[in-house]
């Protein structure tokens, strides 16, 4: 056999490569940026470092998360959606920017479906709905008779013009049928000030964050929005079995690359995260945090976006909320 033509042909086939490829085939062959688009501490950020770390140890490579706030989360996922798509810039993507975020402004500054590929899904805080400590109504059912029959009694916090916090409150009103008076802040720690000393009466807030008070027994939980129980907090009913199926709501996150990152690189990232997520460790992790882990195929992970969307946009629309 004459190998030297052999040898030829592959290094003409090597040049033939498009940069793209050739790029993708050495990947990560500089640092990747993930941007958080929100502060420090939370759910962004946590989830953003999770996976950097992961993606660190999986493909030996530089993985380096990027706080880029302003107006919520529309000035970090912008810069995501016109970065080059190599891969080397990288999204946090989660059900406020890739959802809430196309009904609450009137002009896209991005389009979720358009500009992103979703790598994939890892994790979904569930929300609690927390009552003051001394609120004499321990039940959803109670809450909402009552609610019926003095309206704009029961004061409602929320956390930040178009958050999952003042979207659930709305979605709670419409399946009450009564009206709450919806208290707005401008932070969830400001909020709990106010339900922990017994100013407001109900605040929506995801399990990691309401979770210390809940054991400090500043306030008192009445469901959570999982599909199913958490085992965080065993004992607390879901809204599915309480008669709220439409209630069931995840903030959840995961990775997002540009439309035309090169499909290679998105294969290697969600093989990467896909066994960085089954490590004993990190499910102990999220456990602990009472973390829901997400395990989807990319089918799955389109389909259940797509349904979040629909479902989400549906009622920020129908409630009238917005970003202003």
């Amino acid at each position: 056999m004459k190998l030297k033509p052999l040898i030829a042909l592959a290094a003409v086939c090597a040049t033939l490569l498009s940069p793209s490829a050739r790029a993708a085939d050495a990947y990560p062959g500089k640092p990747v940026v993930i941007v958080a688009p929100s502060g420090a501490g939370g759910g962004f950020d946590f989830v953003g470092r999770m996976m950097g770390q992961t993606l660190t140890e999986q493909l030996k490579g530089s993985f380096i998360v990027d706080n880029r706030t302003g107006s919520g989360t529309v000035v970090g996922t912008k810069s995501v959606a016109i970065a080059p798509p190599d891969g080397y810039t990288l999204l946090v993507g989660g059900l406020s920017n890739m959802v809430f975020n196309a009904a609450l402004y009137d002009k896209q500054a991005y389009s979720p479906q358009n500009d992103f590929i979703p790598v994939k899904l890892v994790a979904r805080y569930p929300y609690v709905l927390a009552a003051r400590a001394d609120l004499k109504l321990d039940t959803a059912s109670q809450i909402m008779a009552a609610a019926k029959l003095q309206p704009e009694t029961f004061t409602i916090a929320t956390a930040g013009a178009g958050s999952g916090q003042q979207v659930l409150a709305a979605a709670f009103e419409k399946s009450a049928k009564a009206k709450f008076l919806i208290v707005p802040y401008k932070s969830a720690q400001a909020a709990y000030q106010d339900l922990i000393a017994g100013r407001v009466d109900l605040f929506f807030d995801t399990l990691p964050s309401v979770r210390p008070h809940l054991q400090s027994k500043r306030v008192k939980a009445i469901f959570i929005t999982s599909p199913v129980r958490n085992p965080a907090v065993p004992a607390l009913p879901t809204a599915r079995e309480i008669g709220l199926p439409e209630l069931e709501m995840g903030s959840w996150f995961g990775l997002f690359a540009p439309r035309k990152t090169p499909p290679n690189v998105v294969t290697e990232l969600r093989r990467a995260l896909d066994a960085g997520m089954k490590e004993p460790a990190m499910l102990t992790r999220l456990d602990a945090a009472g973390i829901e882990p997400l395990a989807l195929t990319p089918e799955q992970t389109d389909a259940f976006i797509k349904a979040e969307y629909t479902k989400w946009t549906g009622v920020i629309k129908q409630a009238g909320i917005t970003a202003d």
